[in-house]
């Protein structure tokens, strides 16, 4: 198993773990807020490759 998979499960586990005493919606926003964050945070040219590399990857 991968490190970059080890840390997906890990977040799962820790989110699923904290769910219940924070709330649905707490948790939602920082679900999808952290990712967000994240990608705004790359300079131009990594967000064009990133995007690349993503429709490489479907196109299969």
């Amino acid at each position: 198993m991968s490190t970059k998979t080890k840390i997906v499960i890990g977040g799962v586990a820790i989110g699923l773990l904290l769910w219940p005493m924070i709330g649905f919606w707490f948790s939602l926003l920082v679900v999808l807020g952290v990712p967000t964050a994240a990608y705004l945070m790359l300079d131009p040219s990594q967000r064009r490759r990133l995007r690349r590399i993503s429709r490489k990857e479907i196109d299969r």
